[in-house]
């Protein structure tokens, strides 16, 4: 019979194992930050205050309308104000020059034809690069606004496609430049691509939203008075909508291999296994969608573990850490 020792030793080393087996998620963001919709600076909020979880490789500004680069620097003002407080608490905030490096200005000016041009974007270039690392994990590819810049990337350099996975916010975002998804979608079938057209709707909509979870109530108590960004959270829009949070959150529980199982950031399924095995969807179950959207449960479900978990942490963005 095994020893208690002995047990008890071989699940410390097997909690060990999976500590150093562990690598953070390589992400590179494309956002219209700055542009008609006030909630990518909220989005842009909240991954910073994960950005201990990540490697991210890129930050760029996507159209359509007026979203700049300028923007995303704004946001990295403010992560630079409370980076000695989230340091504290992680070594793996990466420092704020450090983002500053790699963020970059995307397309101004959605897709003009079917095809996308030869001159391609500096955020586009960025994409290629960093791709092109001789690194085993693959590089996710959110994209928070139009998919411009990731059509320009993958046509200058197609061999790309095998190195990234997309998830993507639609709806609103793929209508302002139809022809950039149309071409991925017609022309790369093996692309690794989750396209979420309503799931992201359960971020606002619908779940446990009494007492302090509710979209304003939760900014009033856990975001406004939490530190820079918070105060950047409030100023830009204070009622919380973060419609492109959903593709972070998918990393912050399940199984970002599997998008057909279960994570805060939305469950999804595979429409034609055949002719695009690489491909997801919002799911259809009626059980899963409120107000006519498709899967918006299977975020909203959610909502009192990611905003609990959220609260955490803003409060690093507030105080240091006591440990010694």
């Amino acid at each position: 019979m095994i020893s208690r020792k002995f047990s008890l030793l071989l699940v410390l080393l097997s909690l060990a194992l999976s500590v150093s087996a562990w690598e953070a998620p390589r992400i590179f963001v494309s956002t219209d930050i700055g542009g008609s919709d006030p909630d990518d600076f909220q989005s842009m909020v909240h991954l910073l205050v994960y950005a201990d979880r990540f490697e991210i490789e890129g930050l760029i500004s996507s159209p359509p309308h007026e979203g700049r680069v300028d923007a995303i620097f704004e946001c990295l003002d403010a992560y630079e104000h409370d980076y000695p407080n989230l340091k504290t608490w992680s070594t793996d905030y990466p420092s704020p020059e450090s983002l500053r490096a790699i963020t970059k200005q995307g397309a101004i000016e959605p897709q003009s034809l079917a095809i996308p041009d030869r001159e391609i974007s500096e955020g586009a270039k960025l994409l290629i690069k960093q791709a092109q690392k001789k690194d085993p994990r693959p590089l996710w590819v959110l994209v928070w606004g139009s998919i411009t810049d990731v059509a320009q990337a993958v046509r200058k350099d197609p061999s790309i496609q095998k190195q990234i996975r997309v998830y993507s916010i639609g709806s609103w975002n793929t209508k302002m430049d139809r022809q950039a998804r149309d071409y991925l979608f017609q022309h790369h079938p093996d692309l690794w691509w989750i396209e979420n057209d309503t799931t992201f709707r359960g971020m606002y909509m619908g779940g446990e939203q009494s007492g302090d979870l509710g979209n304003l109530t939760f900014s009033q108590e856990h975001i406004a008075g939490h530190g820079n960004l918070g105060q950047l959270f409030m100023e830009k829009m204070p009622k919380m909508k973060m419609g492109d949070t959903p593709s972070v959150l998918y990393f912050l529980s399940g199984d970002p291999d599997d998008p057909e199982s279960q994570h805060w950031g939305g469950q999804f399924f595979k429409k034609s296994p055949q002719d695009r095995p690489n491909y997801w969807h919002d799911a259809p179950e009626k059980d899963l969608s409120m107000n006519g959207k498709n899967g918006a449960v299977t975020v909203n479900r959610w909502r009192t573990e990611y905003l609990t978990d959220w609260a955490g942490q803003m409060n690093k963005a507030l105080k240091a850490s006591r440990k010694p």
